[in-house]
């Protein structure tokens, strides 16, 4: 039976924070499980995945977090973009972006998940969701390389082993590191030399880098 996006989007957010934690996650289709995250992922400022987000469990019960949890963070206004996904309704893109928000908790960088709802210009069209999360914009470089490192490096790492070891003896011969990605490798030696600047006009030459 083909779902009434309109009618489910209404319904849950008719719901108190007790009806709508009641509701199995486990055993809503795809569309409605999408529409269900989003009004969860509302309340939360979170994107709610498997309603695990910003939660506490107590006794094995899921308790909804106060008002206060839910409003966005005072450094919202100057928030960085970090990470971002567009799903159309029936995919778990919220999961994703938990999985990073979880990666960025971990490091104890503040985020929040902006949860938002496009609609398009054709009426025939379904709406689009957003899921972006943010972090303070004087913390949005460190937080950019912690989600490089602890989840999109690793993806990188076996692409590049799988292109190595698709390569003949020759052309791997010429597959050198320092050529192939000599933007990656210039980034880092300019993120040195103007580390090294600041550390001189600061006077702490003593702390530079190599």
């Amino acid at each position: 039976m083909e779902i009434d996006p309109e009618y489910l989007r209404s319904w849950y957010a008719s719901l108190s924070d007790e009806a709508l934690q009641e509701v199995d996650r486990s055993e809503l289709v795809d569309g409605a499980r999408t529409l269900y995250d989003i009004e969860v992922g509302r309340r939360l400022g979170l994107a709610a995945a498997h309603l695990s987000v910003a939660a506490e469990l107590s006794d094995g019960e899921l308790q909804m977090p106060g008002p206060e949890a839910r409003e966005k963070p005072g450094w919202f206004d100057e928030a960085a973009e970090v990470y971002s996904l567009y799903s159309r309704l029936g995919s778990d893109t919220g999961a994703a972006v938990d999985g990073a928000r979880q990666v960025l908790v971990a490091a104890d960088i503040p985020c929040f998940v902006d949860v938002g709802e496009e609609l398009p210009d054709d009426p025939d069209q379904k709406p689009e969701y957003s899921w972006r999360l943010l972090v303070p914009g004087k913390l949005a470089m460190r937080a950019t390389n912690i989600l490089d490192r602890d989840i999109f490096n690793e993806e990188f790492e076996a692409l590049w082993k799988t292109h190595l070891e698709m390569l003949s003896d020759q052309e791997f011969s010429e597959a050198e590191p320092r050529e192939i990605f000599c933007g990656l490798y210039d980034r880092i030696e300019r993120v040195v030399k103007v580390y090294n600047d600041e550390l001189k006009r600061r006077g702490a030459c003593e702390n530079e880098l190599s």
